[in-house]
């Protein structure tokens, strides 16, 4: 579990995350959601480290990272892991290859052992035969499988999402949603995704928090989005027509 506490973020004199109150459950698709610009890319900067708050706490499973010494997060870091919004893939490492780099850089297994780790997540996301492929090789749906395949290599505590569906076909992103999901559970992790997908939203959207301009303006989850009666979410949620019929059909509002 990630807890927030009065976190605030400031660049200058612009205050960009005003008093952010958060708690990430483990086990739970974490959702943060808002518009371009609201701050949700800075905030999950701020939790894994990538900036400073200017004040507040970040406590993971109760240690504080914004008061932990470098060594300290430099070994908290080995807790997490990152799916960006690329792949990131290293193009003249084959896939194998790109899985096992971060158990290459941080495990103390011996090559055999990391080996078998590798294949073992490649099959998890249904890509066991894959290895020997390049980057360029495979599709985009596929290099954000094996992204998600590098990212589990460690066997983290937290993993971490940025835009996972960013560039995919509608059902490609629901395979992706699917594995996201389906991982977070057997694992028992705790997944944070900064999304703009209202498909995520609506599908693996167990715990929600919706930011608007720097302040976390509704939390909840997918069941009780279609009920709200926040007017900054709905009007960010339901912008588009086909979200607006769905809610009034749910709730037989016109």
């Amino acid at each position: 579990m990630i807890e927030i506490k009065h976190l605030y973020k400031s660049f200058e004199d612009k205050d960009v995350l005003q008093d952010i109150n958060a708690v990430f459950e483990n086990g739970k698709t974490n959702l943060i959601i808002g518009q371009s610009g609201s701050g949700k890319t800075v905030l999950m900067k701020n939790i894994v480290g990538l900036l400073d708050p200017t004040s507040g706490e970040i406590l993971y499973d109760g240690r504080d990272f914004v008061a932990m010494s470098k060594r300290e997060k430099v070994m908290l870091r080995r807790e997490m892991g990152m799916i960006f919004q690329s792949a990131a893939l290293f193009d003249s490492m084959s896939v194998l290859e790109n899985v096992m780099f971060p158990l290459d850089m941080f495990s103390n297994k011996n090559y055999r052992e990391r080996v078998k780790r590798a294949q073992e997540c490649l099959e998890r996301v249904n890509l066991k035969d894959a290895g020997n492929k390049y980057p360029g090789e495979i599709s985009g749906g596929m290099q954000k499988r094996v992204a998600i395949a590098r990212a589990i290599a460690l066997e983290p505590k937290y993993l971490f999402c940025d835009e996972p569906n960013s560039g995919l076909d509608p059902k490609t992103s629901l395979v992706i949603d699917d594995l996201l999901h389906s991982i977070t559970k057997d694992m028992e992790i705790t997944t944070i995704i900064n999304t703009h997908d209202m498909n995520s939203v609506m599908g693996i959207g167990e715990n929600i928090i919706f930011i608007y301009k720097g302040q976390a303006a509704w939390t909840g989850n997918k069941d009780q989005i279609m009920t709200s009666t926040n007017k900054k979410l709905n009007d960010f949620i339901f912008a588009s027509d086909l979200f607006k019929k769905v809610k009034e059909e749910m709730t037989g509002s016109k």
